[in-house]
């Protein structure tokens, strides 16, 4: 596969712009989208109104963006979106599926506590299908394959899995019961089973299996749950674990305590590209010791993209959580970011999108300026939310998606 694909980072006047990040990275067959907040770009201000309005307003500026760079809202394979409060989704369904005249992408729901500015009620990211590719790649027309099955829980406003190109994007599943549309009874153990069984059923019925999943985000209400669906986790991935996030919610949909979100490899790739020449693809799954070890991989590429885990600002010698507040926690995190980067020859500045937890949004500028000073090119697309709490009390946790020019290679 070709090494010198470029990175594209681009702007538009007609979005809300930030010193700390792009709106769009675009790389292979991807762009990555930073969440948008409900800002009037002229005036810099949250617009007026409620959710509603305020959805209308993150959508504009998703529109916007795509628009800026020759795409469409149709173009979009997957938004999550981030609320201070669950009760509004009903309220953001009214107007988000006005956006898109073909299928909708998929979706994750979590409310969160607290968003980069005090009157935002929500915040809006994407995932964008990238037909043309970055130079020196061939346009293709790719498809975009949007399926849902029966063996798990459908949506009105998404859709459970959308491919195209060489990666599926499933809807974050909540713990339902197919059949009764219902949480299953239990605790965050029984959850998250009922999660993973609800995602292995999506894969299954595109004749995918749990060991194409590249990279999960786990939703808890309760991080001291962690360890009990880790253990869930081990029985639906017992060879192989993917890259993982654990991210606090403030609620979930429904009440639920446990919502899994995956990236998911997709080697027979989308038409028309020709599945004999894609579907021997390799997950490279690595970790290294200069970056503290965990439960699962450090580092998971396939095809263009690497997934790396969540990082604590944590020394990997130690093992402690650095000293100091969460612009030395913000170093460290990126510390250990840049060193798995560098464990499998790349570099930082080929991350094209960074994910930020901060337990306190009034950090918010300080760890802006650190991650600033980690790339010398253009800075990637990103996402910040504030958490009520973050695994061993940091203040801080970070993870990242990495451009992978080499791509990964077909099995001999």
């Amino acid at each position: 596969m070709s090494s010198d694909i470029m990175k594209v980072s681009r702007n538009t006047p007609n979005a809300p712009e930030s010193s700390f990040s792009t709106q769009t990275v675009a790389f292979s067959h991807y762009n990555n989208i930073s969440a948008q907040l409900p800002l009037d770009p002229g005036s810099g201000q949250i617009v007026a109104g409620g959710a509603r309005e305020q959805a209308r307003q993150c959508l504009t500026n998703i529109k916007a963006i795509l628009e800026s760079i020759d795409h469409t809202m149709d173009d979009v394979v997957k938004t999550t979106i981030f609320l201070t409060n669950t009760s509004d989704i009903e309220a953001v369904n009214e107007v988000y599926a006005s956006f898109f005249n073909d299928s909708l992408p998929t979706r994750t729901d979590v409310a969160v506590a607290a968003l980069p500015m005090d009157d935002a009620l929500l915040q809006i990211d994407a995932v964008v299908a990238n037909g043309e590719g970055t130079p020196p790649q061939d346009s293709l027309d790719l498809v975009k394959v949007s399926r849902n099955t029966p063996n798990a829980p459908e949506s009105s406003f998404s859709t459970q899995t959308v491919a195209f190109s060489h990666y599926n994007n499933i809807s974050a599943q909540l713990p339902l019961d197919p059949g009764s549309g219902q949480i299953v009874a239990g605790g965050a153990r029984e959850q998250a089973r009922q999660c993973l069984t609800n995602i292995k059923a999506i894969l299954e019925s595109i004749d995918h299996t749990m060991d194409d999943v590249v990279k999960t985000t786990i939703f808890l209400t309760n991080t001291s749950d962690t360890e009990a669906v880790s253990e869930v986790c081990a029985e639906f991935f017992p060879d192989y674990v993917p890259a993982r996030t654990v991210v606090n919610a403030s609620a979930l949909p429904m009440g639920a305590l446990v919502q899994i979100d995956t990236v998911v490899s997709h080697g027979d790739g989308t038409p028309p590209q020709l599945p004999e020449d894609t579907s021997l693809l390799v997950i490279e799954a690595s970790n290294t010791e200069n970056a503290p070890a965990a439960p699962y991989s450090h580092t998971v590429a396939f095809s263009h993209y690497n997934h790396i885990s969540g990082q604590l600002p944590v020394d990997p010698t130690t093992r402690e959580v650095v000293d100091g507040g969460a612009r030395e926690q913000a170093g460290q995190c990126l510390t250990n970011i840049k060193a798995i980067v560098e464990s499998v020859d790349h570099a930082i500045d080929d991350v094209v999108k960074l994910n930020v937890q901060v337990k306190d949004v009034s950090d918010i500028d300080a760890v802006n300026s650190v991650c600033a000073s980690f790339f010398n090119g253009a800075l990637p697309a990103k996402t910040t939310i504030g958490v009520s709490d973050i695994p061993l009390g940091a203040l801080v946790q970070i993870d990242a998606v990495v451009s992978n020019c080499e791509g990964t290679p077909p099995q001999a």
